[in-house]
């Protein structure tokens, strides 16, 4: 098969750390290859210097033959790339259609073509099955509804090679196979696809090749049909995966009790209750609530209706520091926007939400030592790669940005914990840390609220699961009896279907 695209011994060093190590790859004609590989293995690095975000230090792009020249994105563009990047490059103060277009036009012209620009967006809208507002402002979507636009504003300029770093992170499954059956049928048609994925299930069904980067350095090539989920879990992390299970236990008092709670124009009378030692699970397509829900537990806004009580007392009208100071504990759903300050140093966020504590400040001074010791405790602990209490935070793999997260939270032996989206783009070795983790909270008697869009991640975790739908909560059934079919009903809001099977 004629290749496309070639990448030659690419090298690339930040300091001490090498990202790639002598990495080579092609991508043939129509193909779709999954590039899989640990947090921090040097993925997202390798796709940004193809697409000319960093010139490597050793190595070169070949697309359609032609040599690219090294980081310059113009180039990579005008040659047909595009790529979705993991993490949103998007202006927020902007409309849909303005995002997409940022770019696409001459600086100097006669007149803008809004109305071709929004023909066109609406067409790839409705192909792909990614319903976005043309004219909605970035900064009121949720975190599903602008990694659409991501997705769109690449399609939108006719790349012939697509990069996607990590596309269905936020999407359902549904979504997400209409998105990879769409592509395939690009594919057809000459398109060419490389995509970031941790998904095993997805990386079997969509691809034709995988290639696996472990430690920076390309490890194995393996066609699909050749292949496991097994295996690949095992080639990604260098040994054995298996995901912990949850264990039958009695549960105690209820921890948060919603009752009858609305959110103007974001919830709608819910009810819920989370109990000592239990986990609550909350699935749902992205944007139909599950952001408001995670800001109204978070105490970053309050109900416009009904109660919502932590213990004795009232939730609803705490703030999130007088949250945290009761025992309460979050994992936001966007990392970067709402996890961790990103220019500081990773010692600094390990102590963030809790920096008034006498453990970590006196008189009004910070205990720099004593926060330093607590980060590198959290680094030991939750197998933070490539960090040390100094390291800038905003230089962390996502996947080990999620687990300062998560270890700085889990620390404090919480009594409530937010988890929301807790495994959104960690590799299968994080994923099976994670769940560890809270599984080992609940079996320490943390009520704990999930907020997933992984089934299989709440049916394995969750002890009863509900359905969120336009704001809207389903009634709570025992995880045993939500199969993929009873989950799915519920989340298109078909309850009643489902309290009679």
């Amino acid at each position: 098969m004629t290749a496309v695209l070639e990448l030659t011994g690419i090298t690339k060093r930040f300091g001490a750390l090498t990202a790639n190590d002598d990495v080579s790859l092609s991508l043939a004609q129509g193909e779709i290859l999954a590039l899989l590989g640990e947090n921090g293995a040097g993925k997202t690095t390798l796709m940004n210097i193809l697409f000319g975000h960093y010139a490597a230090d050793a190595g070169d792009v070949r697309v359609f033959g032609q040599t690219l020249p090294p980081g310059r994105p113009r180039a990579a563009i005008e040659a047909g790339v595009g790529m979705v990047h993991q993490h949103f490059t998007l202006a927020a103060n902007l409309s849909v259609l303005d995002n997409v277009m940022l770019g696409s036009e001459r600086l100097v012209r006669l007149r803008s073509g809004r109305s071709a620009a929004r023909a066109k967006l609406l067409d790839i809208s409705d192909r792909f099955g990614l319903p976005v507002d043309p004219d909605a402002r970035i900064s009121r979507l949720s975190v599903g509804e602008r990694q659409r636009v991501e997705i769109l504003k690449a399609l939108y300029r006719d790349a012939r090679i697509l990069i996607l770093d990590e596309p269905t992170a936020v999407l359902a499954r549904p979504e997400a196979e209409r998105l990879f059956a769409t592509l395939r049928e690009m594919t057809q048609e000459g398109l060419s696809l490389i995509f970031i994925s941790h998904k095993l299930h997805e990386v079997m069904a969509a691809s034709d090749r995988v290639a696996v980067l472990r430690g920076g350095k390309m490890v194995a090539e393996r066609r699909t049909a050749e292949t496991s989920a097994n295996e690949l879990a095992e080639l990604m992390v260098g040994r054995s995966v298996v995901r912990p299970k949850r264990e039958a236990h009695a549960i105690g008092a209820p921890v948060v009790v919603a009752s009858g709670v609305s959110v103007a124009g974001k919830l709608d009378d819910i009810s819920f209750a989370v109990h000592e030692g239990e986990i609550l699970g909350i699935v749902g397509v992205s944007g139909n609530g599950q952001a408001a829900l995670g800001a109204l537990v978070s105490g970053l806004g309050g109900p416009t209706a009904g109660t919502l009580r932590l213990g004795d007392g009232d939730m609803g009208s705490l703030s999130a520091r007088a949250l945290i100071d009761a025992g309460a504990a979050r994992i936001p759903e966007d990392r970067h926007a709402e996890g961790v300050v990103g220019e500081l140093p990773v010692w600094e966020n390990a102590v963030l939400e809790r920096l008034r504590s006498k453990a970590f400040s006196r008189g009004g001074f910070v205990r720099r030592g004593a926060a330093r010791a607590h980060a590198a405790g959290l680094i030991d602990r939750f197998d933070i790669r490539g960090a040390v209490p100094d390291t800038r935070t905003g230089l962390l793999s996502g996947g080990n940005m999620q687990k300062l997260i998560l270890g700085r939270n889990l620390a404090s032996s919480p009594r409530f914990i937010l988890a929301n989206q807790p495994t959104r783009g960690l590799d299968e070795g994080a994923i099976a840390a994670v769940h560890a983790e809270l599984l080992a909270a609940r079996a320490a008697g943390a009520a704990i609220l999930l907020i997933s869009e992984e089934l299989e991640e709440a049916v394995g975790l969750a002890d009863r699961i509900q359905a969120i739908v336009k704001g809207r909560l389903s009634r709570p059934v025992v995880a045993e009896d939500a199969d993929a079919r009873r989950l799915g009903l519920m989340m298109a809001g078909m309850w009643e279907s489902t309290d009679a099977a």
